[in-house]
């Protein structure tokens, strides 16, 4: 069953995470670990991440550096199919434009398509670790948008050159990223929502937001986009803080803003396992009050948060 299928469906407030490719070198048996320990609750989809290569520099023998690209986290496709063949859960596989040709891209349906995954999260992509020669003017997606348009036209049977093809029987759902505080580069939350517009209107789905502690922000981003007629599923996305320096790292890189009164009890903690309680009682206290809101999903983000997310939803679920 689709994601979209599920919310359509399902009335009940479904329980999803999302993962990180494991580092190269590293096995599938990291991505099960945290499957395993996160079964129990039913995830109805698992997101899995995509990276693109980092710029890293290498001593060669004569001592001098060398520049070279690589990608620290691959096989996202590879991950997706693995997953959803191995748990028969559905598996959401995300798709940037940064980074990323087009006509990669196309290799990447193409390949999700053989393997029977269907459903994908379309995302810009971060750009804070693209060199800018790694930006590939005019072979990469500028925006979200464009990359929308290079699905639907997959989906219509039309590649990448304009060439008609056999119809994918399963054409590619998905979805696409929102954020109740707004994105740090929009000028402000109407232009924000417009954006959002324009993606709903060539197709998207249901949206997934950025990582919020405050659910007021949630509330009124949602009623925000219901006054403009945006009807599709908002899905809150939930991050359990686990170290104290997560207080100024979070809002630093995902733009988002920590409750006077969550900073307060954060502050009192003096260590990390005192800091993952507080991560874990604020958590619980959040989700649960977005279940009564009756929320089509609560989907959580699992990067070194595993063991906290596992409490949390044993103790909602």
């Amino acid at each position: 069953m689709s994601v979209i299928d599920f919310f359509n469906k399902n009335k009940k407030t479904a329980f999803s995470f999302e993962l990180l490719p494991p580092l190269k070198g590293n096995s599938f048996a990291k991505i099960c670990n945290v499957i395993d320990k996160l079964r129990e609750f039913d995830p109805k989809y698992i997101n899995i991440t995509t990276h693109h290569s980092e710029t890293v520099y290498k001593e060669t023998e004569n001592g001098l550096l060398k520049k070279i690209y690589v990608r620290k986290r691959p096989g996202t496709v590879a991950i997706a199919a693995a997953i959803q063949h191995k748990y028969g859960i559905t598996a959401v596989p995300h798709l940037i434009c940064k980074g990323f040709t087009k006509e990669e891209t196309e290799y990447a349906l193409i390949d999700l398509q053989f393997l029977g995954v269907s459903d994908l999260l379309l995302l810009r992509g971060d750009t804070n670790k693209l060199e800018k020669d790694r930006i590939l003017q005019g072979e990469s997606h500028e925006h979200t948008t464009d990359l929308i348009t290079q699905v639907n036209h997959y989906n219509q049977g039309i590649d990448l050159e304009g060439n008609p093809f056999e119809r994918p029987k399963t054409p590619f759902s998905y979805g696409v990223a929102c954020y109740p505080e707004k994105h740090e580069e929009a000028p402000n939350m109407d232009s924000d929502i417009a954006f959002l517009k324009q993606k709903i209107a060539l197709g998207a789905e249901y949206a997934v937001t950025q990582m919020f502690f405050d659910n007021g922000k949630y509330f009124e981003f949602v009623e925000k986009c219901r006054k403009e007629g945006i009807t599709i599923p908002i899905i809150p996305g939930i991050k359990p803080i686990v170290l104290l320096d997560q207080l100024t790292v979070l809002p630093k890189v995902f733009r988002t803003d920590i409750p006077d009164e969550l900073e307060g009890e954060l502050r009192k903690c003096k260590n990390d396992t005192a800091t993952k309680q507080v991560g874990i009682e604020w958590c619980i206290k959040q989700c649960k009050e977005l279940i009564n809101k009756k929320v089509p999903s609560l989907h959580f983000y699992t990067l070194m948060a595993t063991d906290s997310i596992q409490k949390i939803a044993t103790a909602i679920y």
